[in-house]
């Protein structure tokens, strides 16, 4: 079944369909919501809400993008929606997060894509909510600060900081290995 007969078949809410869709897309959209949420169980939680606004929705889809972009941004709307009920996004204390010297770039060579995913799903929650709307989603300051409803400086600020986390993390790691 191709794309457009799966979306048609799920806008007549044929079950066959939405099962299709739901294995089809499940384990890529658990993966966005695992980036922002780090535990597992809860990320399945969001997801199953995130397929329930996508089933919402659906009915009023139009063909004008893509549509695995149009999961995607429903999903990454239902994690964040989902974070925004549970919590203010907190920051680390200053203190607790030391100013790093440069990262030689051999260091990120020899990084594995999957200890960079791991790596990411430890940073602090508002840490991790930034860095993956800015570096992975694409935002630019300005619209994070309106999704999550904090000032562009906010923004910034907490991207500069998963950043220097993340790098430090990497720092240790290697000295781990070697």
């Amino acid at each position: 079944m191709n794309e457009r007969e799966l979306i048609l078949g799920c806008q007549k809410q044929r079950p066959a369909c939405q099962k299709e869709l739901v294995l089809r897309y499940s384990s890529q959209l658990l993966g966005i919501c695992q980036r922002y949420l780090g535990q597992r169980d809860n990320a399945r939680d969001v997801l199953q809400e995130a397929f329930i606004q996508i089933f919402r929705y659906l009915p009023s889809y139009r063909p004008t993008g893509s549509f695995e972009a149009w999961l995607k941004r429903i999903t990454v709307n239902t994690a964040l929606q989902h974070l925004r009920q549970s919590y203010r996004h907190r920051e680390l204390p200053r203190e607790e997060l030391p100013e790093l010297a440069s990262t030689a770039p051999e260091v990120y060579d020899q990084l594995a894509t999957a200890d960079l995913i791991a790596l990411i799903r430890e940073l602090p929650d508002g840490f991790r909510v930034v860095f993956n709307l800015y570096a992975i989603e694409g935002y630019n300051h300005r619209e994070i600060a309106q999704l999550l409803d904090i000032s562009a400086s906010t923004s910034r600020s907490q991207l500069a900081r998963a950043r220097r986390w993340l790098q430090q993390r990497i720092k240790r790691q290697k000295k781990i290995e070697v």
